[in-house]
């Protein structure tokens, strides 16, 4: 379990009000006090009329939060950490919408930015936005452009995972195809449970299990029944317990989608011990990357 965010006092007084959030988010982004442009890490920067900024060496003109994750959803700095304690205890979208006092459409955003901040601190996070699963189309100007929808034409992605020492790898396996997957299924006995639109796989080479979240343009009503138990469900697997339960309560989840709910499985269960609510607020803070 990661530890409480209420036993962090400096957290509880940031909470107090806007002004002392909005220093408390000032301080994650810049912890040197000393503001730096985001385009180009110049540190001349030249202080302009209603709170913009100018960089003396690129001319780039922006401001406080310009560049970074948490200039995506129209919160205040209340609402943002109100939101990151409300999500490190698993609420859901309309509880935390209603938690924060927004709508459920800016909340929504602003929870998919916090998933892609979790994401592209990755090991194989430059794999997760490129063509595999379309989810850097939707960076541009490093900020979000929109919501993943509906699959992109082409594959769907495979992720395998390995549990070692008490963390989990949860891998972009780029060349495995859903389609393989079923393929090995039929031709050569890969035991595959399906529950909902989550596809699951006993063990696989190096990997515990193959995991992903199918389509109609795959068979899923092709899955045989047998009676040997996958590898994950023999109890041989913590992090396959520790989120089994929580994919069954996300909602129409779809392929495209998908990686970004794993991936923020796999850091809630690396950072377990840990205070999630910080950690959410300091990943909100980084800078969102340059995919082009």
């Amino acid at each position: 379990m990661s530890r409480p965010a209420a036993q962090n006092p400096i957290l509880l007084r940031a909470a107090a009000s806007e002004e002392a959030a909005h220093a408390y988010l000032m301080g994650l982004c810049q912890p040197d006090g000393i503001p730096f442009c985001p385009r180009c890490d110049s540190r001349k920067i030249y202080t302009l009329a209603e709170g913009r900024m100018r960089c003396g060496t690129c001319r780039y003109t922006f401001q406080e939060f310009t560049g970074r994750w948490i200039n995506n959803g129209g919160l205040s700095c209340l609402q943002w950490l109100r939101l990151a304690k409300s999500f490190a205890r698993e609420a859901t979208a309309h509880g935390i919408a209603a938690e924060i006092g927004a709508s459920y459409n800016a909340t929504y955003k602003a929870l998919t930015a916090l998933r892609y901040s979790l994401l592209v601190q990755a090991l194989d996070a430059r794999l997760l936005l490129g063509p595999e699963t379309g989810l850097g189309d939707y960076i541009r100007g490093r900020k979000l452009t929109g919501q993943p929808g509906a699959r992109r034409p082409g594959r769907i992605p495979v992720f395998g995972l390995i549990e070692e020492g008490g963390l989990v790898f949860v891998d972009l396996v780029p060349e495995i195809q859903a389609e393989t997957v079923f393929h090995f299924h039929a031709n050569f006995q890969l035991k595959i449970i399906r529950m909902n639109n989550i596809i699951y796989t006993d063990r696989y080479r190096r990997y515990h299990a193959l995991i992903f979240c199918a389509d109609d343009s795959l068979p899923l009503d092709y899955v045989r029944n047998s009676d040997r138990i996958p590898y994950v469900d023999a109890g041989h697997h913590a992090f396959w317990n520790f989120i089994q339960q929580r994919i069954k309560r996300y909602k129409g989840l779809s392929p495209q989608r998908f990686p970004l709910y794993l991936k923020e499985l796999e850091f809630r269960y690396n950072h377990r011990h840990e205070d999630l609510f910080q950690l959410f607020l300091e990943s909100l803070c980084t800078l969102v990357p340059d995919t082009k």
